[in-house]
């Protein structure tokens, strides 16, 4: 085995499923051909069942016995996660794993279909449902993971509890938003191991973060003229979906993972590099915080944990 961890380290995952939520193209798309090449039954599940169907093609191209089936996810749609939870538990019976996957960032101003502001309901309150929603398959599959993925950006996010939605006093900025619901995903992340723990739950909740990765995530940064500009020279420096994907996929299949852990890169300043253990700020581990936006998150969703 390589000192560095590569998809060669990933284990057998025949008998497994799991869901990649936003898997039809970069991080999610890298995650799930990565389970599917080793035995997993993979949910690709997607906004876009024509994109997630191509994506799907491509993936059997190379792996023609690859067990993939693709459903239907809005995030920023609640009435669309229960109907997707709904459908999934009608045509199974365990999850292996969730990866929370899907995000958007650094959109311009808008509100998903039940209100909020667009990159927290999708980044964080889609995934809670979803999460909160399945964790009756999640708590009688032994070993089972929840991994929610999150951004160097969470170092710049603050939790402001009269403001979540940036209706009143903060200005909006996309990067400020984005940040913020960054930092929700390692907020939920160490609040759902410790609930896993008080309640002797056999699963385990992991973070991780891509460094880097050239994918579309960025799309809306880049309309701007200057960064139009740049976006050359700055996709030139970064690192492949398929790097940008290893520290959510060791999450997701590293037998040796505990939960509260958090992956991402280990070159400079986490940009790129193979996945390690790496750190988050401190007010990610702020646990008065956590529970007060757990429950704030069973709130505003409807689903409770």
């Amino acid at each position: 085995m390589s000192k560095e961890w590569t998809t060669t380290n990933i284990p057998g995952l025949s008998g497994k499923t799991m869901i990649v939520t936003g898997g039809n193209s970069g991080l999610g798309y890298e995650s799930v051909k990565a389970f599917a090449l080793k035995g997993a039954k993979v949910i690709l599940a997607c906004r876009n069942l024509e994109k997630g169907i191509k994506a799907k093609s491509e993936m059997l191209d190379s792996n023609p016995e690859g067990d993939i089936d693709v459903m239907k996810l809005d995030l920023a749609d609640l009435a669309s996660v229960r109907l997707f939870v709904e459908e999934y538990k009608q045509n199974n019976s365990r999850l292996d794993v969730l990866l929370n996957n899907a995000g958007i960032m650094a959109t311009p101003y808008f509100k998903t279909k039940d209100g909020f502001e667009a990159q927290l309901g999708t980044n964080h309150l889609g995934h809670f449902a979803l999460t909160g929603l399945l964790m009756d398959m999640i708590k009688s599959t032994p070993g089972s993971r929840v991994v929610n993925v999150s951004s160097m950006a969470h170092k710049s996010g603050k939790m402001d509890f009269n403001d979540l939605m940036f209706e009143k006093d903060r200005k909006f900025k996309p990067m400020r938003a984005y940040g913020q619901s960054k930092l929700a995903n390692l907020l939920f992340t160490y609040e759902l191991q410790r609930y896993f723990e008080a309640n002797n739950i056999d699963s385990i909740a992991v973070a991780a973060h891509p460094g880097g990765s050239n994918t579309r995530l960025a799309s809306h940064l880049e309309e701007k003229p200057v960064m139009r500009m740049l976006s050359p020279v700055v996709r030139g420096m970064m690192q492949s979906a398929a790097m940008g994907a290893l520290p959510q996929i060791r999450a997701a299949v590293d037998p040796d993972v505990k939960g509260g852990e958090y992956y991402g890169p280990k070159g400079f300043a986490e940009m790129f590099g193979s996945p390690v253990l790496v750190k988050s700020i401190p007010a990610a581990h702020n646990i008065d915080d956590a529970k007060r936006f757990w429950s704030v998150s069973e709130e505003l969703t409807g689903v409770s944990i």
